[in-house]
């Protein structure tokens, strides 16, 4: 069993999502941008293995504009010994990494140029796992996407467009089961047709479900998962945000509640990624959790994790979120969200 965080680390003085304007594009600054972004990786894992962090959601920005025509930089071939000694780190200290492609991938969309687009940015994030040369249980995670009026005509043209991946990025593809469109039972669904594991989160399935127990809907998922071909079961982990609208995730861990969850786990090992907005400092607290529970090895002697303070916390959030985001081209941006 693994606890991580996604995407970047407050505690650090780097981010690795560090980004340009599209009109801003020349190849000095996305090798600039690549170098920078692999440095802060690197520092950000090593970070995690110090404090027992072995799981962790690499950003979708590594690469500015990636997966578009504009980048014409050989970053493939240029960053192969950086990405190769990421990947050599993960794979020597027993780490797991995903990635989790942003909302405007829709693989069942019904605008055939937003499908391309959603499996170029598919294939874009795979080739940087493949360039780590970490095997199929690094995933790329994504949604089902939109209902579009019909809910089995959307399964089906999923279904359809995932047999166009090739073969290397459908044995990385994981579905989630989300808070508003698509429950376990889709999801179910879509893995009868395919094998596609589904990576289950918890608080999705609290806002949309069909009556499962927590603890059926866990052993329903972690089913979907080969042992060798996908790993252990990877899933998401929040809660509501006290006083929000309903499926707002709370901004750090409620410790008890956590508990309570890890209980309906029962014997499952599972990898956790905390989708909490004060990222690592919510990991060191429910790495402490499972130490009581011993589901996890006890802390090395002398180890004493970090204190934050909310004050701190909170400062390292803003600033990161201030930072400017990639412009993306409007018609690709289509989330689930948008398709009922």
């Amino acid at each position: 069993m693994k606890i991580g965080y996604p995407c970047m680390n407050n505690s650090l003085d780097c981010t690795s999502a560090s980004t340009f304007r599209l009109a801003s594009y020349s190849d000095e600054r996305v090798e600039q941008t690549v170098a920078s972004n692999l440095a802060c990786l690197k520092r950000i894992l090593e970070y995690n293995l110090e404090h027992g962090l072995l799981f962790f959601r690499i950003g979708s920005d590594i690469v500015p504009f990636g997966s578009h025509a504009v980048n014409t930089f050989p970053w493939q071939t240029q960053f192969a010994p950086e990405f190769k000694a990421i990947g050599d780190f993960i794979k020597e200290h027993k780490m797991r990494v995903s990635m989790h492609p942003d909302q405007f991938v829709v693989l069942n969309s019904p605008n055939p140029d937003i499908v391309q687009r959603s499996i170029a940015e598919l294939v874009y994030q795979g080739s940087m796992l493949d360039l780590m040369g970490l095997d199929s249980t690094a995933k790329l995670q994504i949604h089902l996407g939109g209902l579009y009026g019909d809910r089995d005509t959307a399964i089906a043209r999923f279904i359809a467009t995932w047999h166009t991946l090739p073969p290397n990025v459908q044995i990385r593809v994981v579905v989630e089961n989300d808070d508003r469109l698509f429950s376990l039972r889709d999801c179910l669904e879509l893995h009868a047709a395919t094998g596609i594991p589904i990576l289950f989160d918890n608080f999705h399935h609290e806002c949309l479900n069909h009556g499962e127990p927590m603890a059926e809907a866990l052993r329903l998922a972690a089913a979907t998962w080969h042992p060798t071909r996908d790993g252990n079961m990877m899933m998401d982990y929040s809660s509501q945000s006290h006083g929000e609208r309903r499926g707002k995730h709370v901004a750090a861990i409620e410790e008890d509640l956590f508990r309570d969850f890890l209980k309906e786990l029962g014997d499952l090992d599972v990898d956790i990624m905390l989708e909490i907005k004060d990222k690592e400092a919510s990991a060191h607290k429910a790495c402490g959790v499972m130490r009581e529970l011993s589901l996890l090895p006890p802390a090395p002697a002398g180890y004493e994790p970090p204190i934050f303070t909310p004050k701190q916390v909170v400062a390292a959030s803003e600033a990161k979120a201030a930072k400017p985001k990639k412009p993306r081209a409007k018609t690709v941006k289509v989330s689930s969200a948008s398709t009922e």
